[in-house]
């Protein structure tokens, strides 16, 4: 199943570069609306700046991996020092792997992180990349994004009843993102 996520947690400000350094992940890229920051808000929050810093205060790089139009990442993203990538076409791979041809990115040290399964989960695992699924920030969607929330709403609970790891997480060390 490719939207399985290789990893869940409730949100992307709490996952730490300790977490990410022990499995060799060296750059996040991450959706924007409503992983990063609401998807009503044009502007970033305090807390996308302290916790992008931090993780950059220990090697490790935060890109933005967004669907959205270059104008509405460039302003969301205009007082920070992040990277971005537009029009991402997820859940195709393509955005991803612009980002990690761009950035000269192996896959094996990226993560991508979304609150959705059938955008981010499936374009990080298609691009060959671990995938962090978080919830959204807000409990409110754009129209297309409602689209995908209903039909999501089975695979979320499948997945949950399997506390949210993949068959052979557990084999591999992958089951818990602590």
């Amino acid at each position: 199943m490719s939207f399985w996520p290789t990893w869940k947690v409730s949100s992307i400000f709490t996952v730490t570069p300790a977490q990410l350094l022990a499995r060799g992940k060296k750059y996040v890229l991450t959706d924007l609306d409503n992983t990063l920051i609401p998807w009503n808000q044009k502007d970033a929050l305090d807390q996308v700046r302290d916790w992008a810093a931090n993780l950059h205060q220990h090697g490790i790089e935060v890109i933005v991996v967004s669907n959205n139009n270059h104008a509405r990442v460039a302003e969301a993203l205009a007082d920070l020092p992040i990277q971005f990538i537009a029009r991402a076409l997820k859940p195709l791979p393509v955005g991803i792997k612009r980002a990690l041809a761009k950035f000269n990115i192996p896959a094996e040290q990226a993560v991508m992180v979304g609150d959705q399964f059938f955008t981010d989960m499936l374009a990080g695992t298609f691009a060959g990349v671990d995938t962090l699924i978080v919830s959204p920030l807000v409990h409110t969607d754009g129209w297309n994004t409602k689209i995908n929330r209903l039909l999501e709403k089975p695979v979320r609970h499948f997945i949950r009843q399997r506390e949210w790891t993949k068959p052979w997480a557990k084999e591999r060390g992958h089951a818990k993102f602590k």
